[in-house]
């Protein structure tokens, strides 16, 4: 059996089991705190693969001693210029907290929407000494509507359903657990729970692969940090927003709120099903979708001129001129070609 697999569905590297008998790795992580070894794990494999894309690893061993710490510091400087790269695809904990708020407010501001993606940090919420919650959106200008989000880049967190919890065993945080908790600890209307798609569980992602609803416990979302892909997260705030905005006011019968946020989503699922099969033949597809942009230019400038000919009988030498030559839709299709390719 061999020691790595590569999970080509979810894009994940899965070690069955790894030991290293290695003086220097083990008294490195000896000395770091239990909490922190998982990161520096990762933060280590991460270097060691730039490394070897940069094809410094043969030159770097083959060197004598006293130029090794030049390598070393050439190694460094890749890492550097690489950080930004390596904590998007890496990111947990603060940073992964940090992306999402960020990702948030700049849906807002785009679409100017009002609302407002706060972190909490390490202040306590209504609950003595707990922090779940970490960020809190606010909706508008009332500061009563609000949208909790918990950051979970943890594989250890499962799903939780009630109908499966034994209360005679040690307390674990599951998605229900955590999201019941979030709103309880903030206070607010709606809440939502963020994994990405590298650390989460299998029963997170048998419930959903983007986005779920629990009814009368909240939303949960699955991200792709690596490809900085919030797209689901978004999907769930919009959701989670339009129910925060409508329970401050209307009686909401449940049942069938259940119903039209599980068809909206069965939806959302089915046309980001037939995106990802587009993504899989993208460069096929880009030619595809040119062709259809080239197709529907085409026929706009078309039926324009014919419109004008229709009212005036005739056109102009120069009108005639711009039909001929076309290169309004030219250069209108020299943008839209650009959008595909950046697909």
């Amino acid at each position: 059996m061999t020691t790595i697999k590569l999970n080509q569905k979810l894009k994940r590297i899965e070690i069955q089991k790894f030991e290293l008998d290695n003086a220097i790795v083990f008294n490195y992580f000896d000395n770091l705190p239990v909490t922190d070894r998982d990161e520096k794990f990762i933060r280590a494999l991460y270097i060691g693969v730039l490394a070897l894309m940069e094809d410094r690893i043969s030159s770097f061993l083959s060197k004598t001693s006293n130029e090794l710490g030049t390598e070393l510091e050439s190694l460094k400087m890749i890492f550097e210029m690489k950080k930004e790269l390596f904590y998007k695809s890496t990111i947990k904990g603060t940073l992964a907290e940090d992306e999402l708020a960020n990702a948030l407010n700049e849906y807002f501001k785009s679409k100017r929407m009002p609302d407002q993606a706060l972190l909490t940090g390490n202040s306590a919420g209504e609950l003595a000494r707990n922090k779940t919650g970490d960020i809190i959106c606010q909706i508008g200008n009332d500061g009563d509507l609000k949208i909790a989000i918990e950051c979970k880049f943890d594989k250890s967190i499962k799903l939780g359903p009630i109908d499966g919890k034994d209360l005679f065993i040690r307390k674990s945080d599951t998605a229900w657990s955590q999201l019941i908790e979030s709103n309880a600890n903030r206070n607010s209307k709606v809440s939502i729970i963020v994994f990405d798609i590298s650390l989460v569980d299998n029963s997170v992602l048998k419930f959903t692969e983007n986005v779920g609803f629990i009814p009368e416990i909240g939303f949960v979302a699955i991200i792709d940090s690596q490809r900085g892909d919030y797209s689901n997260l978004i999907i769930a705030y919009m959701l989670a927003r339009d129910i925060a905005m409508s329970a401050k006011d209307l009686d909401i019968d449940k049942d069938i709120l259940s119903i039209l946020v599980t068809r909206i989503l069965k939806d959302i699922n089915e046309i980001r099903t037939v995106k990802n099969l587009v993504e899989r033949n993208i460069d096929n597809n880009k030619d595809i979708l040119k062709q259809i942009e080239k197709s529907i230019l085409l026929m706009e400038f078309n039926q324009k001129y014919l419109a004008q000919f229709l009212e005036t009988g005739t056109l102009t030498k120069k009108d005639l001129l711009d039909f001929y030559m076309g290169e309004d839709v030219k250069d209108q299709f020299k943008l839209i070609e650009k959008d595909i390719l950046k697909l």
